[in-house]
């Protein structure tokens, strides 16, 4: 069952925020103010996603056919770089 609430006295500073964030994501002000309230309490039930690289250290394999198609990219083209 939800609840329905007043608030009052809402600084201008978290209007703008919440209002902008509504229209970023086109969301309705209370979707976005009910989100922002459970992330506030720490009772937001999306996983945190995590976007470490971890498993990824070690696991680079050497690829001349790679190296060749960016060669092109390492070279500075002198009378642009001015």
């Amino acid at each position: 069952m939800s609840m329905q609430y007043t608030l009052r006295a809402v600084p201008s500073a978290i209007d703008r925020a919440l209002r902008r964030r509504a229209k970023q994501e086109a969301k309705s002000l209370n979707a976005v103010a009910v989100e922002a309230l459970a992330r506030g309490l720490e009772l937001d039930a999306k996983p945190v996603a995590h976007t470490e690289l971890d498993e990824l250290i070690g696991s680079w394999q050497d690829d001349p056919a790679f190296d060749r198609a960016v060669a092109d990219f390492e070279r500075v083209d002198e009378e642009v770089w001015k």
